[in-house]
């Protein structure tokens, strides 16, 4: 049985969100101050079905309302004000909703074992990047590589080639793998093909180094016996 639909509430409620959305447009450098906020009503509306208010089917519905862009980021602050103690909520606006998201991920994994003042000092002392590096250590127990964001311009024209490039890579080398891992074997690719003839020998080991990584353990076997037999 749904819950009992309180109005007065509800509407006061929807009311903030909307308050807190709009500010957010005209206030674009100050946004992360009241992301706290808009988690903790984001996640009232979900359990009282504020929703119905506005005669819509779902939580989900409302969302791509008040999100049309992304759904995720409604989400990910749901997500700080359900996992985060209140004390670590309080100081959060200090650091901003991405780094809260990752701190909500380690008190997620650690519950009420969660050490709120270390990673709150971590949080304030990293760079963000830095500071998504250290909890994916925490997390994984494996140091991540260090990445940096590359930007260019594509003609609209040419971006259905550049997206079925990508999505057949995808399906090949598992839907797991990264867009920007499946544009290097794309290159690396390119590279290999390139150099076949009377090109730099150093790249095409290079590009046929990382292809060998993909191969299950048997054709691993396989293709370095077959190495073995043309050397002999």
């Amino acid at each position: 049985m749904p819950p009992k639909l309180n109005r007065k509430r509800a509407l006061f409620v929807l009311t903030k969100i909307d308050e807190i959305l709009a500010w957010e447009k005209q206030k674009e450098a100050e946004r992360d101050t009241r992301f706290v906020e808009l988690g903790k009503y984001l996640c009232e509306v979900r359990a009282g079905q504020y929703w119905r208010l506005e005669n819509l089917k779902s939580f989900d519905e409302f969302l791509a309302r008040r999100f049309p862009e992304s759904r995720r980021k409604a989400y990910y602050l749901m997500s700080i004000h359900e996992h985060l103690p209140p004390q670590a909520r309080k100081e959060l606006k200090e650091v901003g909703w991405t780094k809260g998201l990752e701190l909500a991920k380690v008190a997620r994994r650690d519950g009420q074992h969660f050490d709120c003042a270390t990673w709150l000092h971590k949080a304030r002392e990293l760079p963000k990047e830095d500071f998504r590096r250290a909890v994916e250590k925490e997390l994984t127990g494996k140091e991540e590589e260090p990445s940096e964001l590359i930007y260019f311009k594509v003609y609209k024209s040419q971006i259905p080639v550049i997206e079925q490039a990508i999505e057949t890579a995808a399906l090949m080398l598992g839907t797991d793998k990264s867009r920007g891992y499946c544009l290097e074997m794309i290159c690396a690719d390119f590279l290999a093909g390139a150099h076949l003839d009377n090109g730099n020998p150093e790249i095409l080991l290079s590009s046929m180094t990382r292809f060998f990584k993909f191969l299950p353990g048997e054709q691993r076997k396989q293709f370095l016996s077959h190495l073995v037999q043309k050397a002999s």
